[in-house]
């Protein structure tokens, strides 16, 4: 359920327009950090976010990683090469259909996925946040993201 406002119509737009630009500036260096520390591990954040998505316990084709990551399968096949050439996933024919190519994580895979999925989940911005300011936050982002992103604008 929505709040009331009191603040008149321009000054509640010139609040709103300072949160969007305090946000923007949030978003822009957990993305700078991430970079950084996805760099260091020798991944874009493109093949990163591939690599999370994958399940170490059930090999999937590329088709269906592109529809997950909402992609071109051609976008798919270079950020699998890249994987396999580093040794994170390997390609191998699917049991019940030959044809088929199923991406599988190696063990090395397995590993980098953990380091992937730190560095996707770093919260040293939030550090000096309180519990309950941090909960509060949570609150207040999750309100705001429940009727925003669409899926194919890089949520979760």
């Amino acid at each position: 359920m929505a709040e009331t406002t009191s603040l008149p119509a321009p000054e509640r737009a010139a609040l709103a327009a300072g949160v969007v630009r305090r946000l923007s500036h949030v978003a822009r260096a957990i993305r700078h950090h991430m970079d950084a520390d996805l760099a260091a591990l020798g991944l874009t954040p493109a093949a990163a976010r591939a690599l999370d998505r994958l399940d170490p316990d059930r090999p999937l084709p590329a088709r269906d990683l592109a529809e997950q990551l909402n992609c071109d399968r051609s976008n798919v096949t270079a950020l699998v090469d890249k994987l396999e050439e580093a040794g994170l996933v390997c390609r191998r024919a699917d049991p019940a259909d030959r044809r088929l190519k199923t991406l599988v994580v190696t063990d090395a895979g397995r590993r980098a996925q953990v380091r992937v999925r730190r560095v996707l989940g770093d919260s040293r911005l939030l550090d000096g946040l309180g519990d309950d300011e941090l909960a509060t936050l949570g609150d207040l982002v999750e309100k705001i993201s429940n009727g925003g992103c669409p899926e194919d604008c890089g949520g979760s």
